[in-house]
């Protein structure tokens, strides 16, 4: 059963089920009604006969007068303590006269009221006292009452069925109404899996839960496009990245298979070139597995870090991988909200970088103040035509092409700022050197 079929039958059951209820409270409401009249007509008659109606045993059958204004008289026949029914004729029906009877006679019991069945009709019995000793039975024929509550459960019946069939009708046009925008994303989502296009977008109005699942996958189609397009960028940089260094070490791999007229010489300088391409091909497929690794850990959950502490342990780490710089770390406390990962890759590319720019025996000055963190070199510093390409992915300055790396580097800590809701920027540094400056939100 499809989900709209199973809706409208929700529906229909929760309507049925809801008609049903008000039909019966209504044929309740109704019955206590009649009935309720009818008692009370019975004890009209009671009080009128207690008052103007004195019994006077062996005095004969006793005849009950006209009731009032030609009211409903109904049926009277008294009962004594002693068991003695007297009615207005012999030829009269009885009316079932027991020890509860006896005991209202005696006044030990209180008047009831009961139904019962005479000469195959159904009817409505008072029994109360009418004197010390006597009590008196007025039955009311409950016909027209019995008549009139079964014309009303056949139209209860009616209604019910009716407005059930009803019920089923507008809910299955309401829930096809309903059900329009996800069929609309449905129909879109099995769109974009056959064409791969995810330029496309689900038109989202208004500010219900329907409109909010519209908006959450258009949200996710966006998230899709930036991450293939990234992905394809990716792809198309690394491997226009690739394409120089292979093309040199196959070039070079194939002289040395020749061998022929090479010096020792020449071979050695072509064996030190394969071994440097080799070592630029590694570094650059690690920053594109670093990378790509960056953008997996961004669904990783934030937690409270103290990059205070994070950075004191980069600069350790780094220190022992340059021993010819002298790092300085200057830090406050500070925690922000992060991936513990992502963010110490970030600073131990910022502090790699710093080194590597850096002079025999330079300082590299770290610095963590108020969610922010300073890397400070006293290198050549940054050429002014480079700053603002520094942190793009395999861009590399004329002057670090001798030096190693992959150009990825700078790339990553621009990519861990974004997923932090922070910023990277980089500027001359005060007396020489460079300033790369790490904001996280």
């Amino acid at each position: 059963m499809s989900f709209r079929a199973r809706l409208t039958v929700a529906s229909a059951v929760a309507v049925a089920i809801a008609i049903a209820a008000a039909c019966f409270a209504a044929y309740f409401v109704v019955r206590g009604e009649l009935r309720g009249q009818v008692d009370r007509e019975l004890r009209a008659r009671q009080a009128q006969l207690t008052r103007v109606f004195p019994f006077r045993p062996g005095g004969g059958p006793p005849t009950p007068p006209e009731p009032l204004f030609g009211g409903a008289g109904g049926y009277t026949q008294f009962v004594t303590a002693q068991g003695l029914v007297l009615r207005p004729a012999e030829e009269a029906v009885p009316i079932p006269a027991g020890r509860s009877e006896r005991e209202v006679a005696a006044g030990t019991r209180s008047s009831f009221l009961s139904d019962t069945a005479l000469a195959n009709t159904h009817v409505r019995v008072l029994t109360a006292q009418l004197e010390p000793g006597v009590a008196i039975q007025i039955a009311r024929p409950l016909g027209e009452v019995d008549r009139t509550l079964h014309r009303l459960r056949i139209i209860l019946l009616l209604i019910g069925a009716g407005g059930i069939g009803l019920a089923a009708a507008l809910g299955a046009g309401v829930t096809r109404a309903a059900l329009r925008p996800v069929r609309q994303l449905s129909d879109m989502a099995a769109e974009v899996a056959r064409t791969r296009d995810l330029t496309q977008r689900v038109a989202a109005g208004g500010r219900d839960e329907l409109a909010t699942l519209a908006t959450s996958f258009n949200t996710m189609l966006e998230a899709l496009e930036e991450s293939v397009g990234a992905q394809r960028r990716l792809v198309a940089d690394a491997s226009h990245e690739l394409r120089t260094p292979l093309t040199s070490l196959r070039t070079n791999i194939e002289v040395l298979a020749r061998g022929e007229g090479l010096s020792a010489e020449a071979t050695e300088r072509l064996l030190a070139d394969v071994v440097a391409q080799t070592e630029e091909l590694t570094a650059l497929v690690t920053g594109v597995v670093e990378l790509a690794r960056t953008q997996e850990e961004a669904a990783e959950p934030p937690e409270d870090v103290r990059l205070d502490l994070l950075a004191g342990e980069a600069v350790e780490r780094a220190q022992r991988n340059a021993p010819q710089v002298r790092f300085q770390l200057e830090a406050e406390p500070s925690v922000v909200r992060g991936v513990p990962r992502q963010l110490d890759r970030a600073i131990g590319n910022l502090l790699d970088n710093a080194a590597k720019w850096s002079p025999p025996d330079g300082v590299v000055e770290v610095g963590v103040h108020d969610h922010e963190l300073t890397v400070r070199d006293h290198g050549p510093g940054i050429a002014e035509e480079d700053l603002p390409f520094v942190f793009d992915r395999f861009y590399r300055a004329p002057s670090a092409r001798g030096l190693p790396g992959s150009g990825l580097g700078l790339a990553i800590v621009r990519r861990v700022a974004e997923q932090h809701g922070g910023s990277v920027s980089a500027e001359h540094a005060e007396g020489g050197g460079a300033s790369l400056r790490l904001k996280l939100g």
